[in-house]
């Protein structure tokens, strides 16, 4: 199984991005759920939230009302619309899956990480 992010970049702060996070792989049955973690420099990668199958979702507190995530399960792909965005936010995002074979086995899976630089 693999994961793999996209839509990173450089944005003025105020700015949107959409990130978008891919799954493939001939073990997925399905994913339980999906998130979104960053790690700035010199910090602890840190929760940015998270979505379940059914849609439920939930966030850090220092992006509520700035982010969402979505995700299409038909297509194994998850997004992070991220708007009003402040240099805080610049770090490298990574993608989490917590995927189920078709033998019933969860398996936690991380994407390589992509880059969000917010300039001021």
């Amino acid at each position: 199984v693999q994961l793999e992010e996209s839509g990173g970049g450089l944005v003025q702060a105020g700015g949107s991005l959409r990130l978008s996070c891919a799954a493939s792989g001939r073990s997925i049955f399905s994913i339980v759920a999906m998130g979104w973690y960053r790690q700035a420099p010199g910090k602890q990668r840190e929760l940015v939230g998270t979505i379940t199958s059914g849609g439920s979702t939930k966030y850090a507190d220092s992006v509520k009302g700035r982010f969402t995530i979505s995700r299409d399960n038909a297509k194994n792909t998850m997004f992070l619309q991220m708007n009003s965005l402040e240099p805080e936010d610049t770090a490298v995002y990574y993608c989490y899956g917590k995927v189920r074979s078709p033998y019933g086995r969860d398996d936690d899976y991380w994407g390589q990480g992509t880059q969000v630089t917010v300039s001021s």
